[in-house]
């Protein structure tokens, strides 16, 4: 029998290795870390002064020559070095990628196996670490223990939290060595360099298609699974990713972030205040190549190029009359309901469009009188 796969070691104990050796790296000597614990009271003066003494020359010799971080064992000192060598000598067979420690591949293996060993009991979902199962969980409890101090702001994780704390701070240490474009997350710097790479490693099960990001690949197969984890505790509205959730709770809550410089119209989505922001700069950046007319959004260009191409897909099941668009068929679908939306606010007159409305009103102001 062959020896077992890096990859089967028990998730727990590579959980813990991993968790012991990433805060032995990361910890940073303060000055009450380097005083000797004494043992005893019975110890004398001399004795805890010399132990302090082989104790701080211990750790004098633990120090890194490129940025001066100390380190308590040798093993941590030189799994730090690599950070400044590029050194990543275990490669995976399957995909090529390099990594400084042993353990940090065969967590990466897991990716290729497909081997999730932590369930929720809440929806069945699967993951790789225990501790992403306890994030996840959150999602079902709404706990949300971590607090912004500026704006109260409450997250699910801590990792999460010190990321957003980067807005308020406006630092963007990540940068670009590709375009030099800088990033307040790491995370988003990873995203960018798929852009240089044009590396996609995660395929779908489902449709081959391939994916830069592992957590994209999740969303993706939604499209498949027809999961919305992320659900409104307002109206009970499901959501395949949180962003959609926390942009559909703004419906309930009222909440309208971007304002425009102009007329003080707010929206909801940044990219509203993009679009109507071109009301008062008359940018019309989508023309049409038939007719050379142009619209301030491609939704607007794309139905009207319909006009062009004489594609008339909206149909009135009632008497079969077809429309190029939509609101087209839902104005006509008004001859056969008898719905008059469209009141006046002097007579009670009611109309089926808009249009007819304003041209009734002419009559109460008597700004037409041939009419």
């Amino acid at each position: 029998m062959s020896d077992p796969e890096p990859c089967r070691i028990k998730q727990e104990e590579t959980e813990e290795l991993i968790e012991v050796m990433v805060k032995e790296e990361s910890e940073e000597l303060s000055g009450d870390e380097e005083k000797h614990h004494v043992k005893s009271e019975e110890e004398t003066q001399s004795e805890t002064e010399h132990s302090i003494s082989v104790d701080r020359a211990a750790v004098k010799g633990l120090t890194c020559t490129q940025c001066g971080k100390s380190f308590r064992q040798k093993f941590s000192l030189k799994h730090h070095m690599m950070i400044h060598t590029g050194e990543k000598p275990f490669t995976c067979t399957q995909c090529g990628k390099s990594f400084t420690r042993s353990l940090y591949l065969n967590q990466h293996m897991l990716t290729h196996t497909g081997e999730r060993p932590h369930n929720c009991d809440q929806c069945g979902k699967t993951f790789l670490w225990f501790s992403n199962l306890k994030d996840h969980l959150r999602v079902h409890t709404k706990e949300k223990p971590y607090l912004c101090s500026v704006c109260g702001k409450s997250f699910t994780r801590q990792s999460i939290l010190t990321e957003h704390k980067k807005i308020h701070t406006g630092v963007k240490e990540f940068v670009c060595f590709k375009c030099k474009k800088t990033f307040i997350r790491v995370a988003d710097l990873r995203k960018h360099m798929m852009i240089h790479t044009e590396e996609k490693p995660y395929k779908c099960s489902h449709c081959n298609k391939r994916f830069s990001q592992v957590q994209m690949l999740e969303i993706h197969e939604r499209t498949h699974t027809g999961e919305k984890p992320f659900t409104c505790d307002q109206c009970g509205k499901s959501f395949t990713q949180s962003s959609y959730l926390h942009k559909h709770m703004m419906n309930h809550t009222g909440e309208k972030p971007h304002k425009c410089g102009h007329c003080s119209k707010t929206f909801f989505r940044p990219s509203e205040l993009t679009i109507h922001l071109r009301v008062h700069t008359n940018e019309t950046p989508y023309p049409c190549s038939v007719c050379g007319k142009s619209f301030t959004r491609q939704s607007i260009l794309t139905q009207h190029q319909k006009i062009h191409a004489g594609v008339r897909e909206h149909v009135c099941f009632e008497c079969k009359k077809t429309f190029i668009r939509a609101s087209d068929l839902k104005k006509h679908q008004r001859v056969h309901t008898g719905e008059k939306p469209f009141t006046c606010s002097l007579c009670g007159k009611s109309f089926t469009k808009s249009s007819y409305l304003n041209r009734h009103m002419e009559y109460h102001t008597g700004e037409n009188t041939q009419m």
